[in-house]
């Protein structure tokens, strides 16, 4: 029987979890290019069109509602043009913390962000703000229109 030392033992447990790591990280979805699994396409959860002008093909992962984060693709679907949070007026009101809101959506270069009011549309009825971080130009934004 071959005897095991505790220096191989903890060598061959540090192969493991660095190996597990990396097999990990190479699973994780590119946002860039695909919304991850668990997003729904907005449009298939309420009445809306599937690509809204200046917004884009917008997906969200419904337990994250009615905040998000939503994912809007150009109208090829395969390039993330910006991340929209809804946030309603009254958690702005009541001081409402929000943190960590898209700390799942790896490394992304924010150009520019916006924050307009919204009196309320379906999926998300009550007054909220939009606060688009957006990923492509002003430019490339005003060619989504």
């Amino acid at each position: 029987m071959k005897r095991v030392t505790l220096a191989g033992a903890i060598l061959a447990s540090a192969i493991f979890v660095f190996a597990s790591v990396g097999t990990a990280r190479a699973k994780k979805p590119n946002v860039m290019s695909a919304p991850p699994p668990d997003f729904k396409e907005v449009s298939t959860l309420v009445n809306l069109p599937s690509y809204l002008p200046g917004m884009g093909m917008l997906y969200v992962n419904p337990s994250t509602l009615p905040v998000g984060p939503f994912l809007g693709y150009d109208k090829t679907g395969k390039k993330l043009v910006n991340i929209t949070y809804m946030v309603p007026i009254k958690d702005f009101e009541s001081h409402k913390n929000l943190s960590d809101l898209g700390a799942n959506l790896g490394d992304l270069k924010i150009d520019h962000t916006d924050i307009e009011f919204n009196p309320g549309h379906p999926g998300v009825q009550e007054a909220h703000y939009h606060v688009v971080e957006w990923l492509i130009t002003r430019q490339e934004q005003q060619q989504m229109k």
